[in-house]
């Protein structure tokens, strides 16, 4: 049987996702030039991996020879929980409140791949959720999942910016999306709200300021420019999309039961300090939060106590 495009809809939906979108698999021009002139700023910070495979995030028949079609995939993971407010506790990035999402999608489009090569066995794919070398982004745009925020986060109207991105590289050609117009408009909330000023301009961040970065990626010392800026955010940091009116107007509960979970949804300060290797590996096993490890977890500890003094 032939795919067609409402087969891969009906299915990918069947696998828990929310959003599809397809775009041909072309070379990227301006989105190179943007990530180039991104990286010549510095903005990557100590992400050098960033720098890598220039040639597979420009043409991803670098990365699949007879690739014809993107297949851009979006997961809702918004989960309707506030903070408790207690200065004892550091905040984690929703994203990060449960199980990694690595390992929840990298599940659905094992299953979404295996189904479709069921249906027409000539269907050839390679799947990616955030960790080689496409630009999953500008992929999402192009196929009409969503317009990039000026956050640099893309945003749905349906979901707002609260989906994560999955994407299939594959071989079948489909009927292709069309991109959505920016509907950011005139809007600066935020740009605004950021504490350290990383989104140094609309749709550019800047990794060295940005709090996600510092407390997850960064390897060094937390400049000590950024104390009393951090608002008890421990892992990561949402206020550049809490603020969005996108999300203020239109997030919608997660259908996905794996993103109910809020047990990381904020750590004791303390519990954290008097943490050894082995609990923070049981603990944190199968949890995002773990890419920090338990050295990087101490030191945004120690860097909020820090700011209190």
């Amino acid at each position: 049987m032939k795919l067609t495009n409402e087969i891969v809809i009906q299915k990918a939906k069947a696998c828990g996702f929310d959003l599809v979108g397809f775009a041909a698999a072309s070379e990227l021009g301006d989105e190179i030039k943007r990530l180039q002139d991104w990286l010549e700023r510095g903005y990557q910070a100590g992400m050098s991996y960033m720098e890598k495979n220039i040639d597979k995030r420009k043409d991803v028949l670098n990365v699949l020879q007879n690739a014809r079609s993107i297949i851009s995939l979006g997961l809702n993971y918004f989960h309707n929980e506030n903070f408790s407010g207690n200065n004892e506790a550091g905040k984690v990035s929703r994203y990060a409140w449960g199980k990694d999402y690595h390992l929840i999608i990298r599940e659905k489009l094992s299953l979404l791949e295996n189904e479709l090569k069921e249906i027409d066995e000539t269907f050839e794919s390679k799947s990616y959720v955030d960790t080689g070398p496409i630009m999953d982004k500008s992929w999402a745009v192009k196929s009409g999942v969503g317009w990039l925020g000026k956050h640099s986060n893309v945003i749905n109207k349906e979901f707002g910016s609260w989906f994560f991105i999955a994407t299939i590289i594959t071989n079948y050609e489909f009927a292709y999306s069309s991109p959505i117009p920016d509907f950011c408009g005139k809007c600066t909330a935020c740009l605004e709200a950021c504490p350290t000023d990383a989104i140094v301009n609309p749709y550019v961040v800047d990794a060295n300021k940005c709090i996600s970065y510092l407390t997850i990626e960064n390897k060094k010392e937390i400049p000590d420019e950024f104390k009393e800026k951090f608002d008890n955010w421990i892992f990561g940091c949402d206020i550049c999309q809490v603020v969005c009116p996108w999300n203020i107007k239109f997030a919608q509960e997660t259908s996905s039961e794996e993103f109910h979970s809020v047990e990381n949804k904020e750590l004791n300060l303390k519990d954290i300090i008097n943490m050894g290797e082995e609990e923070f590996k049981i603990r944190f096993n199968n949890s995002p939060i773990k890419r920090a490890k338990l050295s990087g977890i101490k030191r945004n500890v120690i860097f909020l106590k820090k700011a209190e003094d």
